[in-house]
């Protein structure tokens, strides 16, 4: 079994050594479109679902000790907050003419170049990211911090939102489906008694919420603060760029939850404050008696950016305490078409079915994936050429699907959840 080390020093080019040249000359020739290479992250308490198409060898390339790999992060700048993690563990690498240098520090250069003026003078930043999530079973019920709750331990909170890939999604695993928030009429007593009985076996959370059952195709919007338990479909989920989280849920599947992995993004003075945990709930959310109707996404036609044979679909929209924090399309070609997108900001590109050309780049969807490998299904598409216009052609004998998806503020025209007829 390669380690982390060892495959990387196969398989790795060398870091560029002069950022602002080599940026230049990679958004030159890349039309402003920059090549991604594969960003897998581990995960110490969980079971990888092994549809990521990553060797069946490669799955604990970090070491028994780490986890399995059961994630794949793509055009991120955001770093994984895994205990014992390798320096770049989550952040996306450039590469351009046997070189490789960071996307986080290729944003850092161009700025508004890459992620678009607005974004760069707000952020300074990119603030997103999007994963691959594959678990083979459901994972314990959680919620991400607000924003306000987790600058108390100087991080940002995390909305997400889900889309479950087809393509991806052969199999169900052991549990596709998901609890989501609290059933209406639950009380805080309810839960402080779940958090009183954290050491005495199963908790009794879940008795506390409603599991709905995961549909390929479709996705769903979780606000932070909101309680879920993601089943075992993989999952597309663009969302805030921070990896906060509160596990509130004890037992999983046999597997022991420590009480660390509820307050490792509290204040150190509050890790056995059950009122002060209880608090970073946001209540009305996770009691919502329409919750589905407030947070289930069906993909919606983009008809005004869609042509025949080319069809531009909204998988994440929407609006989080009334902003518009990131979003998502998927794109499908028929075989032999093509279509000319102009987005209005910057995007991360995947790949999922089939191979094509986009801009200048080649992409295909890969079968299998040797950890540390190069592949051609990722892209990061700068502001310069969203704006500026680019062709996406459909070279195989199959459908060419991909996903992308979008910062803050971006679309002047983002559907709203519930607008799905």
């Amino acid at each position: 079994m390669a380690t982390a080390s060892a495959a990387h020093a196969s398989a790795c080019l060398p870091e560029a050594t002069h950022l602002t040249a080599v940026l230049d000359k990679a958004l030159h020739a890349g039309h402003g479109m920059l090549r991604l290479s594969p960003t897998w992250v581990p995960r110490s308490f969980l079971h990888p679902g092994k549809r990521l198409r990553l060797h069946p060898a490669d799955y604990y390339s970090y070491g028994l000790d780490r986890g399995g790999i059961d994630e794949r992060w793509f055009a991120s700048t955001t770093q994984a907050a895994n205990e014992g993690r390798v320096p770049d563990e989550g952040l996306s690498w450039c590469i351009y003419e046997g070189q490789r240098f960071l996307l986080r520090d290729a944003v850092a250069e161009g700025g508004q170049r890459l992620v678009g003026k607005a974004i760069w003078d707000r952020y300074k930043k990119w603030p997103v990211y999007s994963k691959f999530f594959d678990n083979m079973g459901p994972i314990p019920h959680h919620m991400h911090q607000s924003f306000e709750h987790a600058k108390l331990v100087g991080q940002e909170g995390k909305p997400e939102s889900y889309y479950f890939p087809p393509q991806y999604n052969n199999c169900d695993n052991n549990f596709p489906y998901t609890f989501m928030g609290l059933t209406p009429g639950t009380t805080r007593a309810d839960v402080r008694k779940c958090l009183e009985n954290w050491n005495r076996g199963d908790n009794g959370i879940q008795d506390l919420s409603s599991a709905y059952r995961l549909k390929r195709g479709t996705g769903w919007l979780i606000p932070p603060g909101v309680l879920h338990a993601p089943g075992s479909l993989l999952t597309y989920e663009p969302q805030w760029g921070s990896d906060v989280f509160a596990m509130f849920q004890s037992l999983v599947e046999g597997r022991a939850v420590p009480w660390n992995l509820l307050v490792k993004d509290m204040p150190q003075q509050n890790h056995h404050d059950i009122d002060f945990i209880i608090g970073q709930l946001d209540w009305a959310k996770n009691v919502d008696t329409h919750f589905k109707q407030s947070n289930y996404l069906e993909p919606i036609l983009d008809e005004k950016r869609s042509e025949k044979g080319a069809h531009d679909r909204w998988i994440v929209y929407g609006n989080v305490d009334g902003r518009q924090l990131f979003s998502a399309k998927e794109l499908s070609l028929d075989p032999g078409a093509k279509i000319s997108i102009r987005d209005a900001g910057a995007s991360g590109w995947i790949t999922v079915q089939g191979e094509g050309r986009v801009g200048v780049h080649a992409v295909a969807t890969p079968t299998l994936i040797r950890f540390g490998e190069m592949t051609h299904d990722e892209l990061f598409i700068s502001a310069e050429a969203a704006a500026a216009g680019y062709e996406v052609v459909n070279t195989g004998p199959g459908p060419l699907v991909a996903l992308r998806y979008f910062g803050p503020d971006v679309h002047a025209d983002l559907p709203t959840i519930g607008n799905n007829s």
